[in-house]
């Protein structure tokens, strides 16, 4: 089955709870999965940021909207137990539990207000499905979007740019990313070749024990089959076990196939991943807002 989200696991988190003795999250999140059947895919499966895995999240955000509605308690760091109120809220019988249901509750009410404007669940699809994620998730995903439509813009902004300037943002983009040695090493390199379907070299690392054969096209058709058998020979060509193929478009399905068929390491970059990568590190961006997702230092409370 898919991953439940947070609202669906408050009753199963509640119940686990109701034999009224202290547990700890990973004990949860362990029974949890096992009762909503997650497979060893589902259970490893990573938020957007791939910092943190979906089922533990959303069972930490169950566990905090329950403690602030007053159905839980934690007396220590990771450990919580059922409260009288909890007890009686699983004598209800219920079907489920969800925000509108502890909305009854004051300091529920108060600890939502406090975060964010109280939204009408009615109102559009697009709530109703923020409504199923965790903050973290909405954070995420937010992140995620802004990210998608930058890259999308860069892109954009490099097809406009001369095919001089692109080159060169390919150098910029290398030496961040550790290749090419010194600035003017790689600057000899690129752009010299143009020998054979080969646009440049540089340097894989800063010793240069081996080296890397680029080729770049500032494209907008998709780039097939073809591009890449003429740059693969010129790989062979050339005796060298690695190639980089850069465009500012897509990869057709043959072109990706043949690319990872062939013996020489050949990785392909397309317009989107382009982009993401010059955001990562920072070609022609630059930051605009900085928000600090900050959690509890127990260390400190520690007497």
């Amino acid at each position: 089955m898919a991953i439940p989200d947070y609202q669906a696991i408050m009753l199963p988190l509640l119940k686990f709870a109701g034999d009224k003795k202290e547990h700890s999250t990973q004990e949860t999140i362990d029974a949890l999965s096992e009762e909503f059947g997650l497979t060893e895919e589902e259970k490893k499966e990573l938020l957007p940021s791939g910092k943190q895995t979906v089922f533990p999240n959303r069972v930490g955000w169950a566990k905090t909207y329950l403690t602030k509605a007053g159905l839980l308690k934690s007396n220590r760091r990771s450990y919580y137990e059922i409260t009288e109120r909890g007890l009686e809220t699983l004598k209800e019988n219920l079907p489920s539990i969800d925000v509108t249901y502890l909305e009854q509750y004051p300091e529920f009410r108060r600890f939502r207000s406090a975060s964010k404007k109280k939204e009408d669940d009615t109102k559009t699809p697009e709530i109703n499905d923020r409504m199923q994620k965790t903050p973290v998730e909405i954070l995420e995903g937010v992140y995620q979007e802004l990210t998608q439509n930058l890259a999308q813009d860069l892109i954009n902004k490099v097809m406009q740019c001369s095919p001089t300037y692109f080159e060169r943002l390919v150098v910029d983009l290398l030496l961040k990313m550790g290749y090419g040695g010194s600035r003017k090493d790689a600057g000899e390199a690129i752009g010299k070749s143009r020998d054979e379907g080969i646009d440049g070299i540089i340097k894989e690392d800063r010793l240069g024990l081996d080296i890397i054969y680029i080729q770049a096209k500032r494209w907008q058709n998709s780039v097939g089959r073809p591009e890449i058998q003429k740059f693969a020979g010129a790989l062979l060509g050339k005796h060298a076990k690695k190639g980089i193929f850069i465009t500012t478009s897509t990869f057709t399905d043959e072109a990706r196939k043949y690319a990872a068929s062939i013996e020489s390491k050949l990785v392909l970059i397309d317009g989107e991943e382009l982009g993401r990568l010059m955001i990562d590190h920072n070609i022609g961006v630059s930051t605009d807002i900085v928000y600090e997702v900050k959690r509890i230092d127990s260390d400190y409370f520690e007497e």
